[in-house]
């Protein structure tokens, strides 16, 4: 599979040397496939996923000062559910992507260059 997510040479796995991402966002597409779960997978669902599971990473925030934010990686039990929540959130947009056809590190890249336009660095 291309960066744009076509076929390689009728092989749908991303090839040797693939970007990480892509072999996460493939072994993630196989996983809902294997599930039948595609009929569920529509860009609305996906979306409506990804600010379930990004409102769950905030709840682990919600009462904490900023102090305490800042160390919430120290205590293990607090780390893992962030660390969980962080990957849910990755899953559904990975998965929104390949719905979508977005490629995420391009969109990013051109989301960078935009806003390092809009504000540009103080002279």
């Amino acid at each position: 599979m291309t960066r744009d997510g076509e076929v390689r040479d009728g092989d749908p796995r991303p090839g040797p040397g693939a970007p990480e991402l892509a072999v996460l966002q493939h072994r993630l597409a196989e996983f809902a496939a294997a599930r039948d779960w595609g009929p569920f997978h529509t860009p609305k669902n996906l979306a409506s996923a990804l600010s379930v599971e990004a409102s769950e990473l905030v709840e682990i925030f919600q009462w904490l000062t900023p102090e305490q934010s800042a160390r919430v990686m120290e205590d293990a039990g607090s780390a893992h559910r962030v660390r969980d929540e962080i990957a849910d959130v990755l899953a559904y947009l990975l998965q929104l992507c390949e719905v979508l056809g977005v490629d995420p590190l391009t969109a990013l890249a051109e989301k960078i260059e935009r806003n390092e336009r809009r504000f540009p660095r103080p002279e």
